[in-house]
Order: structure tokens, then C-alpha cells, then sequence
């Protein structure tokens, strides 16, 4: 383990071509950094971010033709008439001193805005074929999550402009025409396998953490069901009591908190390949899940000291680490390699 830069409560990062990284801050700065951790410069042009509880600049990912295009997505919580939101919004990456995002365009803001600063999800993934997958959380509302007129508690699926993708799969029964799966409750982490598969986890309730494979159209069940119960002591069904509802593939309770999420692909660690990893918050663990075709089993569980909000995967095969940097941890950059 390689301690290679420290941040003010980091959030997220993705890795430049040349070996660089994009890091995002809570409070609203997106940092170029140096592969060594020494350099780092703040990006103009980023918009203002409502940085309160768990609001704040969030994900960051690079299209995928971005040698082409340079553009750069990020997600961030905004207030506005009615609440809070997460929008997600991108600008073309100029390399310059300082490094700038210019053209910056807001392409989705979630609906409805409501109070609060819990839940906002906010995680971007792009598919292969080239559509853009956002997750936008509960916002601690509940019900939202299964009302076919709002995006929150759903997995979304828009083009690269955030328009709706066509043939989204519930467009025609009812709900707004970006919505992809729904009944989640806050989407952390959002990645695709090797297959073409996309998997998600969420934070569950009072137990019931979970790792799902997103499929088009299902509902999740949340507030409905549940393998977790209420803060208040409150029961809520298993999935087990309604097979209607999507069950997840793995679920902890205790729960795990998990932060972000990635695929390995790598050849560093040759036997993980095609595994997802967790970022643990309060279980300060990095956390393994072994995917084997559609289905899923815990794995390892690595503690690290420290609450881990993000995993990524670098351009050599290593698995890069944020620490989360709140309630007193250290927000630090960690390089894993495997051991000599």
C-alpha cells in the first residue's frame, strides 16, 4: 500500500489517458493530479455545489471518445426552487495552466427537488454501446423510489447528451421516459463487467446493504421490501415475501456503508478479474464480491483503518483507493499493488 496524495473529503476519480487523475472534493474542486501524488492543480469553470450532509461535488468520468471530444461528466447537488437535487452536467477538458473545463452544460437535474441533503445518489456510468447510466437516490423520502413521475429511487439511462435513450423499457407503462429500473433507495456505486453487465450497490436501511445486477424495467422494492429495517426499529418484508420485487445478489447486515464501486479488469491481480469491489465507510474496509456469469457472493473484506469511499482501477492494474476524509478520517490517495 502506497500512500500517494492527500485530499480535503474526496469523492470520486477517473484517470486521464496519459496517467493522470481527475479527483473530485465534497466541497466543489476538481483536482488534476500527478500519477505520483506531487503535483495537483484545481480545474476553472466548475459550477457552484450545495456541499451540505452528503451533498457536494460527486462522480467524474470521462466519455468514452474522450481523446475525441474531451469531454469530462461530474455529477454535484444543487439547491433550487423546492429543494435540493443532483444534476449531472460536463464540459470540455482544455489543458492548459490552469487546466479548465469550458463549455459546461447542464444535461439532468433529478425531479423533483426536495429538502434535506441525504440520498442524492448521483453515480455515472457509461454502457458499451455508448448511453449513460446516473443513478439519482431516494433523497430519504421513501415513496418516490416506486412513483412512476419521479426520477428519484432509479437507475437512469439517457444519451450521451442527457436526452432519454430510446426504447428505455417502462416508457410506455407510465413512468418518465428515462427511467431504466427504480424501487432503490440511494445507488452509490454503478459499474459494467466485462459481459456487458451493469451492477449496482446501494445503502440499505438498518441492515440490508446490497449489490444488484440492474436489469431494464425490474423494481428493486424499496420502501415496499427490504433486508434491512427502519432507523426506528420499524420491520420492513424481505424480497423473500414478494418475488415480484428484484432481489438482490448479495446483501450485509451488519452493513458495510458502501461508497463507490468498479469492476477489476486487470492483470495485477489475475484472480479477481471480473470481481467488483466496494469502498467501505463504516466498516473502513475494501470489499470484495465475486461475480461468477449473474450471480454474486461475498468475497474478501480487507480492513483498511480508515472509511473508503472510492475504488478505482489504474492504467498499470492497480486498484487505487480514496479514503473519505469525514468524521476524522484522513482523505487520503492509496496505490495497492500486489505484495513482493
Amino acid at each position: 500500500m502506497q500512500v500517494v496524495a492527500d485530499f480535503e473529503s474526496p469523492w470520486a476519480m477517473t484517470f486521464l489517458p496519459d496517467g493522470r487523475l481527475l479527483v473530485t472534493e465534497k466541497a466543489g474542486a476538481l483536482l488534476v493530479v500527478s500519477p505520483d501524488g506531487q503535483q495537483r492543480t484545481r480545474v476553472d469553470g466548475m459550477p457552484a455545489v450545495s456541499s451540505d450532509g452528503q451533498g457536494g461535488l460527486m462522480d467524474v468520468v470521462l466519455h468514452p471518445r474522450f481523446a475525441e471530444n474531451r469531454l469530462v461528466y461530474f455529477s454535484y447537488a444543487e439547491a433550487g426552487p423546492g429543494g435540493k437535487g443532483v444534476v449531472l452536467a460536463r464540459g470540455v477538458f482544455a489543458d492548459g495552466q490552469p487546466p479548465a473545463l469550458q463549455k459546461v452544460e447542464t444535461l439532468f437535474r433529478a425531479t423533483p427537488y426536495v429538502d434535506g441533503d441525504g440520498h442524492f445518489g448521483g453515480r455515472i456510468a457509461f454502457a458499451p454501446d455508448g448511453h449513460l447510466f446516473f443513478t439519482n437516490g431516494d433523497r430519504q423520502k421513501f415513496d418516490p423510489a416506486q412513483d412512476p413521475k419521479a426520477t428519484l429511487g432509479k437507475v437512469l439511462r439517457l444519451k450521451d447528451d442527457g436526452s432519454p435513450a430510446d426504447g428505455n423499457p417502462l416508457s410506455d407503462k407510465g413512468f418518465l421516459p428515462v427511467v431504466w429500473s427504480y424501487g432503490h433507495r440511494n445507488p452509490l456505486g454503478l459499474a459494467f463487467d466485462p459481459a456487458g453487465q451493469l451492477w449496482a450497490q446501494e445503502m440499505g436501511p438498518k441492515g440490508g446493504d446490497e449489490v444488484n445486477l440492474i436489469l431494464p424495467g425490474r423494481n428493486y422494492g424499496y420502501p415496499v421490501v427490504s433486508e434491512g429495517d427502519h432507523y426506528d426499529g420499524k420491520a420492513i418484508p424481505r424480497h423473500a415475501t414478494r418475488p415480484e420485487f428484484e432481489a438482490p445478489k448479495v446483501s450485509w447486515n451488519p452493513v458495510i456503508s458502501p461508497g463507490g464501486l468498479m469492476v477489476y479488469t486487470g492483470t495485477l491481480f489475475p484472480q479477481w478479474k471480473g470481481d467488483l469491489f466496494i469502498g467501505g465507510l463504516s466498516s473502513q474496509a475494501l470489499i470484495r464480491v465475486d461475480v461468477d456469469g449473474t450471480r454474486a457472493s461475498k468475497g474478501d473484506q480487507w480492513p483498511m483503518g480508515e472509511r473508503i469511499r472510492e475504488p478505482e482501477q489504474g492504467p498499470d492494474g492497480a486498484i487505487w483507493v480514496l479514503e473519505d476524509g469525514r468524521r476524522g478520517g484522513k482523505g487520503r490517495l492509496l496505490k495497492l499493488t500486489p505484495a513482493r
